[in-house]
């Protein structure tokens, strides 16, 4: 029995004439009839009566078409579900966010996907570390990353990244801080202040960026606290533990207690869509299609 056997059934049980079967299914009356009678034949019983004027189901035809109709909505159903998903309409696609862009851009984002991918179940992971991301990737938990270049590049040949924006640095100060007053501020005036960073040793970028800015001024940063998430960073800072560089997108977290005013600087640190590089689904490129149009937005 094969699915043609069901459908050349059908079309008869629904015309309940070989001739307009046959017309319907595009091909001769003689094969539609032999075709049945080999399904009666496997089956061992009687699906249809036949007479010179027309055909009838038999009871045991009856209860074969309802399973037949099943059967074929399924395998129909089937079909047009892994056409969508093909064409990147449906399916799971999940994205790791760094902090700054977890306030900045993954709301927007979020939103734009719903609208243009309703198919799609969209999850998102906000604040998570560079190095966590690259792990994510790999191992499959996440499909997308939003995260900063860690300098090393050689090592993540199994990735690939693309630079979507660059950032500006800003300063976050507790309100009230003798700094706060200034229109901009300069990085050698960090000096003497108490920094809180993102995580070091090699899970944060943004820990190497603020180091290398610090010393580029001729300084070694005075590093008070280390914190895994931006939230934490800003509501630190708000509590009077220190002063922390960031990206420019952070001053969108509102934190009573925290300002921020802009580092005078031309250094800009990357923001990085990365993804596996063998990953070629249609829906991870749709995915991406809309995240550069909130960028360019």
């Amino acid at each position: 029995m094969e699915l043609r056997h069901l459908r050349y059934f059908q079309a008869v049980a629904d015309e309940k004439h070989f001739g307009r079967a046959a017309a319907r299914l595009h091909m001769a009356q003689p094969p539609l009839s032999q075709q049945i009678r080999q399904l009666e034949g496997e089956l061992g019983v009687d699906l249809l009566h036949r007479t010179t004027r027309r055909v009838d189901l038999t009871p045991a035809g009856e209860a074969y078409l309802v399973r037949v109709h099943a059967i074929l909505q399924a395998v129909d159903a089937a079909g047009a579900e892994a056409q969508r998903i093909g064409q990147g309409l449906e399916g799971r696609l999940a994205i790791g966010c760094v902090g700054s862009a977890t306030y900045s851009l993954l709301p927007a984002l979020a939103r734009a996907l719903r609208a243009q991918l309703p198919g799609v179940d969209f999850a998102f992971r906000g604040e998570m570390l560079t190095s966590d991301q690259v792990v994510a990737l790999r191992d499959g938990s996440i499909d997308l990353a939003l995260l900063r270049p860690s300098g090393d590049a050689a090592g993540h040949a199994d990735l690939t990244e693309q630079v979507l924006r660059q950032e500006k640095y800003v300063v976050a100060l507790p309100d009230g801080h003798r700094l706060a007053t200034r229109s901009r501020i300069r990085v050698a005036d960090l000096r003497d202040e108490g920094l809180i960073v993102h995580s070091g040793h090699g899970k944060s970028a943004m820990y190497d960026a603020v180091v290398g800015l610090c010393r580029e001024a001729g300084f070694e940063p005075v590093i008070r606290h280390e914190v895994a998430e931006t939230s934490t960073l800003v509501t630190f800072v708000a509590a009077g533990l220190g002063v922390a560089i960031v990206p420019e997108p952070v001053s969108e977290l509102v934190v009573a207690g925290a300002v921020h005013r802009p580092l005078a600087t031309r250094a800009r640190i990357d923001l990085v869509v990365a993804t596996r590089a063998d990953d070629r689904s249609a829906l991870l490129a749709r995915t991406l299609c809309v995240l550069r149009k909130q960028i360019v937005a």
